[in-house]
């Protein structure tokens, strides 16, 4: 079967003689933002040969992501760069409170309370708390860990203009946007990680259509150097304003040290200088200046389809979600840890046909979920009903303030900038994994369950069970060593690290990568639920049981998508 994508006919046919062109790569990915360099990132770490085309020169000079999301930030530990993206440039004594004013330095209404990234107590359910480090820093850093020289995997200045795919790989060609030179590359799959207006996507064809209707809002990028010296303990990380319909949106400091974003509507602030609005919101008489100003448009999408033969999709290419919330970047870069390890299996030769089928049918839910509750936040904050009398001074704008504040403090409100089950709470249901049949006890805080992200519990040396998993499959062995002989020593961890031989076998005869851990650590027991767990290389529970599974092959088959 031949599927073409391009208006190139003749790209990617074979020789006269029937040969095909050799590979040039393994996996093409189409894009280098967060998503694709993140994608970029776990495919090094498994070893696998990738290359990245972008279009453009790697610059961010309009940052538009702020925070990274803590289910990132432990993909990034697993990938080696948490303590860079922590050591970025966000001073840790900022405090990152949440705060409701009618302008910035003029009187507040609410506040949330998050402390620093200093002072916040340790979270009991990850190692890695989210972290601020706008684009403009992350970029950069995720670039160099991906390796941009001239000869490198990533390719900046570099548009794809077409592609054409057959059974064995993907033929794409792109040009050199400096002096226009044709590039014609092959790879075995590509991946598609270039933004909402996906180019990949459109050579496609593969509809997304809206959930809500769009909306346009403004970005105005600008600095105010002495600001928060001038507001002293009344700083924050972000100040949503209340000055409708205009202001009514999140104002935010970006890297702690004096830019800062404010969001307005366009449909009403489009023609207003720049200015001009910054003069309404920022109530402190404190120099300011504008850096850039971009008008953006917030579409609610899906893709209709996340795969179409050896081309997928991730990030804002399958998925757009409203930033209420911060899940759209943290949406895309669980895309490329699930995409990451599936890619590897198939070129390795383990994986059955269909795992990368799983792919679509594990994340297209986790975006759905996202869209929802992103959705929900955006449309709390558009009716909110802002009184003019909350802008007045004296005791009726005391009255009309207070009346805002309790609706503020609704648990609602703090679930946009504190929602643990939106980034952890994500659980498969794909053909990969097996449910428990003794059934379901618990949540992601309580247990490991099927489908589930295997959840943190800190061992001896300071390392997190999230530590243990990536290179492969991991059983983790919860027994008390007075097992059947059905079992045998593992790996050489300890002399009565004992495991189940057929699933040993069956892992063995399939090439699928498994490594097993004894753990002697009753807490960690309790919180794992039961004797055996099966981890993937994502960090997911495939399975888990109370004794060894009945038949290893079976197991080892529909979890490498052979069933």
């Amino acid at each position: 079967m031949r599927l073409t994508h391009s208006a190139e006919e003749g790209a990617g046919a074979a020789d006269e003689d029937g040969r095909r062109p050799p590979f040039d790569t393994d996996v093409l990915i189409v894009g280098a933002g967060p998503v694709g360099l993140a994608l970029a990132l776990d495919l090094r770490h498994r070893g696998v040969r990738f290359l990245v085309l972008d279009a453009s020169d790697g610059r961010v000079e309009h940052p538009k992501v702020g925070t990274v999301g803590p289910r990132s930030m432990e993909l990034f530990r697993r990938w080696g760069l948490a303590h860079a993206v922590r050591t970025a440039g966000w001073p840790g004594d900022h405090p990152l409170d949440v705060v409701w004013v009618t302008a910035v330095g003029g009187h507040e209404i609410h506040r949330l309370p998050f402390g620093t990234s200093d002072s916040r107590p340790p979270h009991p359910w990850t190692p890695e708390p989210e972290q601020v480090c706008p684009q403009n820093l992350l970029a950069p850093l995720l670039a160099r860990a991906v390796d941009v020289h001239p000869d490198g995997p990533l390719r900046h200045g570099c548009r794809l203009d077409g592609f054409v795919q057959d059974a064995d790989g993907v033929t794409a060609s792109a040009t050199r946007l400096a002096g226009g030179a044709p590039l014609s590359l092959r790879a075995r799959w590509l991946v598609g990680c270039d933004g909402a207006s996906s180019t990949v996507r459109g050579i496609l064809g593969v509809g997304a259509p809206s959930r809500h209707p769009t909306r346009t809002f403004r970005n105005i990028l600008f600095r105010a150097p002495e600001l928060d010296a001038r507001l002293g303990d009344r700083r924050a990380l972000v100040y949503f304003l209340t000055q409708p319909p205009d202001l009514r949106y999140p104002l935010r400091a970006m890297d702690g040290r004096g830019l800062y974003r404010l969001i307005a509507s366009a449909e009403a602030a489009l023609h207003q200088e720049p200015m001009a609005l910054l003069r309404s919101a920022v109530a402190v008489d404190t120099p300011l200046e504008v850096v850039s100003e971009h008008v953006w448009h917030l579409t609610h999408r899906i893709a209709d389809r996340y795969r179409v033969g050896r081309v997928l999709l991730a990030g804002d290419a399958a998925h757009t979600l409203s930033p209420s919330g911060g899940f759209g970047m943290n949406t895309g870069i669980g895309d490329a840890a699930d995409l990451g390890w599936k890619l590897a299996a198939d070129l390795a030769g383990w994986a059955g046909p269909g795992l990368l089928d799983a792919y679509e049918a594990e994340r297209r839910p986790v975006a759905e979920r996202g869209l929802e509750a992103a959705g929900a936040n955006l449309r709390r904050t558009v009716g909110r009903a802002l009184p003019k009398e909350i802008l007045l001074d004296g005791p009726e704008g005391d009255r009309a303030r207070a009346a805002l504040a309790r609706q503020l403090g609704s648990a609602a409100v703090r679930a946009e900038f504190d929602a643990p089950d939106l980034h952890f709470g994500m659980r498969y249901a794909s053909p990969l994994i097996v449910a428990d049949p003794d059934g379901d006890d618990g949540d992601w805080r309580s247990g490991a369950l099927p489908g589930a992200r295997a959840p943190h519990a800190w061992l001896s040396g300071g390392t997190s069970t999230l530590d243990l998993f990536g290179a492969g499959f991991r059983l983790l062995c919860f027994t008390d060593g007075r097992s059947p002989a059905s079992l045998l020593p593992t790996d050489g961890r300890s002399p009565d690290a004992r495991v189940p031989r057929g699933l040993i076998d069956a892992f063995a005869r399939r090439g699928v990568p498994l490594a097993v851990t004894h753990c002697h650590d009753r807490l960690v027991a309790r919180l794992y639920g039961r004797p055996y767990v099966l981890v993937r290389p994502d960090g997911h529970v495939a399975w888990r049981g109370t004794r060894p599974p009945l038949d290893p092959g079976l197991l080892a088959d529909t979890v490498r998508g052979a069933r």
